[in-house]
């Protein structure tokens, strides 16, 4: 991979030492240090203009917590200087739900500027003028986005090539394909009075991806009814 074409995250943040954190070890770790993709954190603090290094003020017409000025973040924004063709992430939890399809789109292109908000929220003037999609990594409020902003790297760092060590490997995992995994097992034989499933162990490859996509349906439909209404074009039991 030339230096062209490798995968990289720019994430600004008022925490930049929380990276690379739980992305400097395990399988984006070693992908990080073979420079299979790359990751910039860069401090929104630096394009503060007192003293004080201030970033944020109190909301306009009252009420809780403060927001984070537009001015300010634009010019952090500006100051990295990206491509076009590069996504601006906002990560907010009244953004669109980050699923495997979103991130297969994003593990795709050449790798999103994410930032990462604090306090009550981001000045909507900054993310009208910067153009920032914004993304949700589930339906919870956090203390900021970088954790979000991890979680979102993380799952597309697997996607890249010669990231995991068998393609087929990301294949077969939840919602590759609308659908919740397969139960997985592995030696010994028998746990705790308990064994593992015979067909697995029957060397029939064709039954065991039959009873592997049984148990994935099956799950579907119990744990996930909205996956498995909207895999059929159908509406969930579970929406009002």
């Amino acid at each position: 991979m030339t230096a062209q074409t490798i995968w990289r995250a720019t994430v600004l943040t008022l925490f930049p030492e929380m990276f690379p954190g739980p992305l400097g070890v395990s399988l984006a770790g070693r992908a990080l240090a073979s420079r299979l993709w790359t990751l910039e954190t860069r401090d929104i603090r630096d394009c503060a203009t007192d003293k004080h290094r201030s970033v944020d003020d109190t909301p306009a017409g009252g009420g809780p917590g403060m927001v984070l000025r537009a001015d300010i973040l634009a010019a952090a924004i500006d100051a990295t200087d990206i491509t076009p063709g590069r996504p601006r992430l906002l990560m907010s939890p009244r953004g669109r739900p980050l699923t495997q399809s979103l991130v297969a789109e994003l593990a795709a292109g050449p790798g999103p500027l994410i930032v990462c908000g604090r306090f009550e929220g981001v000045d909507e003037r900054a993310i009208e003028a910067r153009g920032l999609q914004e993304v949700s990594i589930g339906d919870y409020v956090l203390s900021g986005g970088e954790i979000a902003a991890m979680a979102l790297i993380d799952a597309c760092v697997r996607l890249l090539p010669g990231v995991m060590g068998k393609q087929a490997s990301g294949m077969d995992e939840s919602f590759s394909e609308g659908l919740l995994e397969y139960p997985q097992y592995t030696r010994p034989q028998e746990f705790e009075g308990r064994q593992i499933p015979e067909i697995l162990t029957s060397g029939d490859h064709a039954k065991v991806a039959a009873w592997r996509r049984a148990q994935s349906e099956a799950l579907t439909r119990a744990r996930r009814p909205d996956l498995w209404a909207a895999r059929h074009g159908t509406k969930s039991t579970t929406d009002g």
